[in-house]
Parts: C-alpha cells; sequence; structure tokens
C-alpha cells in the first residue's frame, strides 16, 4: 500500500510535485494558505486539508515545499502545530530552500517526538517539476532516505549529499552557480546587442562553447523573448543569495560573485520586480546601463 503524504505548500513548485505523486497513486492531503490553490489538486484526487495539523494527522510521510526556512518554522512549531499533530514514526522531508543551520535545528527538536527528517531541496523550475525530473538534494540517514525512494522517484532523482543541512547547502551551491551565471548572461546578451550583433544569433553560436548551460538556453531565451513570467521569482533569489552569503560567512569565506549577485537582486526586487522571474535580473543590468535594451519588445510577466 502506498505510503500516505501530507503535503504542505501548492504554489508553483508544491503543487506539480503533487500531481505527479497524486498520478503515481499516492493518497495525499494538500493544505496551502491560499486554500484555493489546494483544491485545484482536488480532480487529480486530492484530499484538501483546512489547517496543516489536518493535512498532517494520519501521514505516513509529510513534505513540505514552502517559501523559506521560516515559514517551515511557523507551519511546524508555530500556531499551526502541525509537528505536535504528527505521530511518532512519520518521516517529514523538508523541500523548501532554507539555511543549513535551520534544517539541522528543525531536525533535532522533531527527532525528540520521534519524527525522522530529511532536508531535499530541489533544482529545475516548473519545467522539471511538471516533467517530475526535478534533481533532489538529500541531506539526512540512508535509511530514511531509502524509505522515501518511491516517493522521490514521483518527482525527480535525489541523491544523499551528506548529513541533515547538506541537502540546503548543496542548493545553496546550485543557486551561487545560477545567480552568478544568470547575471552573465544578461551582461552577454545586453553586450551583444549593444555592440550591433544579434543577440539570438549570438546565444546560439555559444551554445556550442563553454559557454553552454542550461542557463543561457532557458534563461537567456527568456530575456530575449522578455518573458519573465515566474518560474522562480526574483524575490526567492535573494533570499537564496542571502543564505549563500551568510553560510559563507559561517565558513570563514568572501564569496565576491555571490556577494555582488545578491546586491543585483536586491536592487532588482527594490525597483518593484521582486515577482518577476530571477532571469528579470535583466533589468536591472539595463538599469545600470540605460538606455542600452535588449530588444524593442514588452516586458511580459504575471497575469
Amino acid at each position: 500500500m502506498s505510503a500516505r503524504i501530507g503535503f504542505l505548500g501548492t504554489g508553483l513548485m508544491g503543487s506539480r510535485m503533487a500531481r505527479n505523486l497524486l498520478a503515481d497513486g499516492f493518497p495525499l492531503a494538500a493544505w496551502n494558505r491560499s486554500r484555493a490553490k489546494a483544491a485545484a489538486l482536488v480532480q487529480a484526487g486530492a484530499t484538501v486539508a483546512a489547517t496543516p495539523a489536518e493535512a498532517v494527522s494520519g501521514a505516513d510521510i509529510v513534505i513540505a515545499m514552502l517559501a523559506n526556512g521560516p515559514s517551515v518554522e511557523l507551519v511546524l512549531f508555530g500556531e499551526s502545530g502541525a509537528a505536535a499533530a504528527m505521530r511518532p514514526g512519520t518521516l517529514f522531508i523538508d523541500m523548501s530552500s532554507s539555511a543549513p543551520d535551520t534544517a539541522r535545528d528543525q531536525a533535532k527538536r522533531l527527532a525528540t517526538r520521534q519524527i525522522a527528517y530529511l532536508d531535499a531541496p530541489v533544482s529545475g523550475g516548473t519545467v522539471g517539476a511538471d516533467a517530475g525530473q526535478l534533481a533532489i538534494m538529500v541531506g539526512g540517514d540512508a535509511a530514511n532516505i531509502d524509505r522515501a525512494k518511491p516517493v522521490f522517484a514521483a518527482m525527480g532523482s535525489p541523491l544523499l549529499v551528506g548529513p541533515v543541512g547538506s541537502g540546503q547547502l548543496a542548493k545553496l551551491c546550485n543557486q551561487a552557480i545560477v545567480a552568478v551565471t544568470i547575471g552573465a548572461v544578461a551582461e552577454a546578451l545586453l553586450l551583444a546587442a549593444a555592440g550591433g550583433a544579434d543577440p539570438e544569433a549570438v546565444r546560439e553560436a555559444i551554445m556550442g562553447g563553454f559557454a553552454q548551460s542550461r542557463v543561457l538556453n532557458l534563461h537567456g531565451k527568456r530575456m530575449i523573448l522578455r518573458d519573465f513570467t515566474p518560474g522562480g521569482p526574483a524575490d526567492h533569489q535573494v533570499k537564496d543569495c542571502t543564505n549563500i552569503v551568510n553560510a559563507a560567512n559561517a565558513a570563514g569565506l568572501t564569496l565576491p560573485f555571490a556577494e555582488k549577485a545578491l546586491e543585483l537582486f536586491k536592487d532588482l526586487v527594490a525597483h518593484g520586480h521582486g515577482a518577476l522571474d530571477h532571469s528579470a535580473l535583466l533589468l536591472e543590468i539595463e538599469r545600470r546601463n540605460a538606455p542600452a535594451r535588449l530588444g524593442s519588445g514588452p516586458d511580459k510577466g504575471p497575469g
């Protein structure tokens, strides 16, 4: 019999992940702060829970896909009371993106309730979530990962990267590369346009060389089309970059590229673009180089 899933957070990513779990036959109770987003899963077979506590009650495995670490903290240990509603022996999997220290602290507190813990943030965006092809970076005990394998298989490919907290650290490494590369792609395409070359042709040409990357492929295309409909919102990138810099400081490191990326994304959000896709960092690069612009089309975004 399939494990019963309590799923907390059915936004852009969580809704897609939950649909794949339902398609694989897992009984699933969904909760989201905006009830309508959870209700959209009813036709796929989900039960809608009125509260986080209701969603996790009786679940074998609980998955959180929330905005950040503080959101998970609030749902687990705040008035929502999800931790208190989970029975001993439940496996809690935090697939949100947060700080490694947060993961370690939550794991310790849940262990006092005999609740197992994995931190398992993901990469691949909404495209990967739709296809069930997310990269899942897992921190925790191998025995708990074995228990979660059928669940992970519905959403993507898991890889153990170390003890609890290591999944979040791996996600920060991923986000450092993504954030810096988005900035590099934006600068390169703006340079191509300003110098008189065809940015789309330049992008295609360099896709065959060392500059080839998923960011150049997908986000470079977004920039050229000026389509900033969010997959990964820019304000989430600020959160991730802040965690990257904080983790570096805790390790006694200085990461100048990550620090610059944080500055750029903060300025992008400060100028009203926090809800746009993180590829919209192009807009901040353009603002600093006005009137230079990539293309002449209108910007597209949410709604």
